[in-house]
């Protein structure tokens, strides 16, 4: 390629960006040129907006759109990608639904206007499973996205699409959404970061469900300051959505630019007995000596939550399918997907004491991690279940031999942590024998952010992981363990 600009992190590229080193035409052409290159491998990005990009990389560069520019998380015209769930005005916005295959937006989410505010320019839409649910990236609209370590793999869902980008140097930071692991675990199965904020800290809109904290907005990057940088550039109040507040003080970039080591770390390779693949569990427990080079002291526990936790987290979500999507059944069955079908009849069928029950749970749950977090800084779990799988199934057939009967069986580790309301980082921690990466989800206290940033940027310089993105797409066959079915 003639230009390599797609292979600065996000830091670097805005610090030449304020230098006017580079400008943001030139790396939207950059961006342009790499997704040119590597798009037809991966369907990572179906929606391009260059001409709106050009546009306001002109306005910027007159001195017009630049209302942040002396807050935290300042963008200077950096190129990102947005989620195909999140309205941009006058760009395809399909959310991966046959409904809504032509659908034009007149305005932009209010996350998406916020982050315009702060520099940002939108030059993509990444693809996403049909309104977000499923936990591999596809739809009858764009189809599928593939893996950039091994294109016959998934980059899981549903922020598979931003995930992928990230991976393959496409952009330089993609937003997404997380309600089941949806930000984490396609973070996990592309090597990039990923982080699900405590809810409020990132403005969800104007969702139907907007006094629910299962989903959240947040931010994908290649390595944790990066991250930080874009949370900063999200974070806030927001009127249009009542559970967000105001920023911090400090700034999360400044946070991680004087993190503190943390001082008890526990690690668990499971949840509640959620099955997890051998070798990940394995990975992951020996990956954990990098807490350790930065002074931490780590206990390997066990997390046994009272309750069953699909049940719980089944009932709750299932409650929120209902919401989003009663009124589209009726009018549309035939043109969404069995599993959100599927999802919402539970909802339909469950009784108001199924619900009260579920409630009762997630509060017990609530107390249990804050019981953990009394006596540990951080807990850290497998980023994901199973390594990433076969990109032509909707859910791996099963995991450590166990069989799945539906595809949030696959999730249940991230689920859990959504339920606890606290932030989550997915981190890189290394590769299985057939190349797969594996990565930590790493939890914070509630509304702790800047202490969880801080710890796994430490971990990220010693297991140095980070320096491994972007990448060229590489051909690969799927592993004969998880090829059946």
């Amino acid at each position: 390629m003639a230009s390599h600009l797609y292979e600065m992190t996000a830091c670097e590229a805005v610090d030449r960006l304020t230098t006017r080193d580079v400008s943001p035409l030139e790396l939207i052409d950059a961006a342009a040129e790499r997704i040119a290159e590597v798009e037809p491998e991966l369907n990572a990005l179906p929606t391009l907006c260059l001409d709106r990009a050009r546009d306001h990389a002109r306005q910027l560069m007159a001195g017009e759109r630049r209302h942040r520019e002396t807050e935290p998380g300042w963008l200077g015209g950096l190129p990102v990608a947005i989620k195909d769930l999140t309205d941009v005005a006058g760009v395809r916005t399909t959310y991966g639904s046959p409904i809504f295959a032509d659908h034009i937006p007149e305005r932009s989410h209010p996350l998406v206007e916020r982050l315009e505010r702060a520099g940002a320019i939108v030059i993509a839409k990444s693809n996403t499973p049909e309104f977000g649910a499923g936990g591999s990236t596809f739809n009858e609209v764009f189809g599928r996205t593939r893996n950039p370590w091994n294109t016959s793999l998934t980059p899981a869902g549903s922020t598979g699409g931003g995930a992928a980008a990230l991976a393959a140097g496409e952009v330089w930071l993609a937003q997404g959404t997380d309600h089941g692991g949806s930000l984490r675990r396609p973070a996990t199965y592309c090597s990039v970061v990923g982080l699900r904020p405590s809810p409020g800290r990132v403005t969800r809109g104007t969702v139907n469900t907007m006094f629910s904290p299962l989903s959240v907005q947040g931010p994908m990057a290649r390595n944790i300051a990066d991250l930080a940088l874009f949370l900063d550039a999200m974070a806030g109040f927001c009127p249009t959505d009542p559970l967000t507040f105001p920023a911090p003080a400090e700034s999360y970039s400044s946070a991680v630019q004087t993190a503190t080591p943390p001082t008890r770390v526990a690690y668990a390779a499971t949840i509640s007995g959620s099955p997890v693949d051998a070798e990940t569990r394995e990975i992951c427990r020996s990956a954990m000596r990098h807490f350790e080079t930065t002074g931490a002291t780590v206990d390997e526990i066990d997390i046994d939550l009272e309750g069953d936790l699909e049940a719980m987290f089944l009932a709750l979500r299932s409650q929120q399918f209902v919401i989003d999507r009663e009124l589209q059944l009726q009018n549309h069955r035939e043109l969404i997907k069995n599993d959100i079908i599927w999802n919402t009849e539970i909802g339909l069928q469950q009784s108001i004491s199924d619900l009260a029950a579920a409630e009762r749970a997630r509060a017990s749950l609530y107390r249990e991690f804050g019981a953990l977090f009394e006596t540990y800084d951080l807990i850290v779990t497998p980023g994901a279940n199973t390594p990433a799988f076969d990109v032509n199934l909707r859910h791996p057939v099963a995991i450590d031999g166990e069989v799945l009967k539906h595809y949030m069986a696959a999730s249940l580790l991230t689920s859990a942590v959504t339920l606890s309301a606290s932030p989550a980082v997915s981190l890189p921690c290394g590769f299985d024998q057939f190349g797969r990466p594996i990565g930590l989800q790493v939890v914070g206290r509630p509304r702790g952010e800047a202490e969880l940033l801080g710890a796994c940027a430490l971990y990220e310089f010693s297991a140095g992981l980070a320096k491994m993105v972007p990448i060229d797409p590489r051909d690969g066959s799927v592993p004969t363990m998880t090829a059946a079915g």
